[in-house]
C-alpha cells in the first residue's frame, strides 16, 4: 500500500497598495517542504499592466476569483495571506472559497491591518500627487524608491491611487465570521496598527483568532521576509496535505 506522502499548502498571497506579485519574490526564494507561496497579482501592474483597475475591494475579489481557482487547480487546500490593503481582499477571498467548499480553507493570515469593520479616519484619496504621496508615506511607512523618478511615478500612480480608494473605501459587507482559524500578525514596532486593532480580527473567525508580533515595522515582511515565510512554515505544519 503506498504511502501518503505530503505537499506544500499553496499561500495566497495579496499584496500592500500599489504593489504587484513580485512584492512575494523573495519569499519565493526560501524553500519550504510545507507552504508554496502563490502570489496574487492584481490588474494594472507588471505583466498585467494597462488592464482596468479596481477600486472596489468586493468587486476586486469576485473579478479575481476565476484566476485564483486556477491557480488551486488540484490543491485539496489552501491558505491565505495578505498585508494591508492585501488583509481585507485575502479575508474576502477566504470567504468565497470557503463558501465553495474546495479547495479546504486552512487558515487566513492577515497582516499589518486592523479588522474589517474599521475605516482609516484620515484619508488620501483625492489629494494632488505630492500630499497624496506625502500621505501613503504616512499610512505605510515607506515608500517605493521607483516614486523618486518622474516618469515611473506616473506609471505608479495610478495603481497606487486605485488601491488606496479602494481600501479606503472597504467596510467588511457582512457580519458573519469565517469558520476558518485567523493569524494577526503585526510587526512589533508597528506605530500605525495597534496590538488593539490587529486583535479586533478576532470577531472576524468563529474559529479561533491568534495574535504573533514579529521584529519590525509595520513594512516587516519586507525587511525580512524569512522571517515571514518561517512563521507560515510554523503555522501551517500542522496542516500536511496528504496526496
Amino acid at each position: 500500500m503506498p504511502v501518503p506522502v505530503s505537499m506544500p499548502i499553496p499561500v495566497l498571497c495579496f499584496p500592500f497598495a500599489g504593489a504587484g506579485a513580485s512584492a512575494f519574490r523573495r519569499c519565493q526564494e526560501y524553500g519550504s517542504d510545507t507552504v508554496s507561496i502563490t502570489p496574487v497579482q492584481l490588474p494594472g501592474r507588471e505583466e498585467r499592466f494597462g488592464e482596468p483597475l479596481f477600486t472596489d475591494v468586493t468587486t476586486a475579489v469576485d473579478g479575481l476569483l476565476p484566476e485564483v481557482l486556477d491557480q488551486l487547480a488540484g490543491a485539496p487546500a489552501v491558505a491565505l495571506f495578505g498585508h494591508s490593503l492585501g488583509a481585507v481582499l485575502a479575508y474576502e477571498m477566504a470567504h468565497r472559497i470557503a463558501a465553495l467548499g474546495r479547495p479546504e480553507v486552512v487558515k487566513l493570515f492577515v497582516s499589518g491591518s486592523p479588522g474589517p469593520w474599521t475605516r482609516r479616519g484620515t484619508r488620501a484619496t483625492g489629494l494632488l500627487d505630492e500630499e497624496f504621496l506625502e500621505q501613503v508615506r504616512e499610512f505605510a511607512g515607506y515608500t517605493h524608491p521607483a516614486l523618486e523618478h518622474p516618469e515611473l511615478r506616473q506609471m505608479l500612480l495610478p495603481p497606487l491611487r486605485a488601491d488606496v480608494e479602494m481600501h479606503e473605501n472597504y467596510l467588511a459587507p457582512s457580519d458573519e465570521p469565517l469558520t476558518v482559524p485567523v493569524v494577526s500578525i503585526r510587526g512589533q514596532d508597528d506605530e500605525l496598527v495597534s496590538r488593539e486593532q490587529a486583535a479586533e480580527w478576532d470577531r472576524a473567525t468563529s474559529d479561533g483568532c491568534e495574535q504573533v508580533e514579529l521584529p519590525g515595522g509595520h513594512m516587516y515582511l519586507v525587511d525580512d521576509p524569512a522571517g515571514l515565510v518561517r512563521l507560515l512554515d510554523q503555522e501551517l505544519a500542522s496542516q500536511g496535505v496528504g496526496l
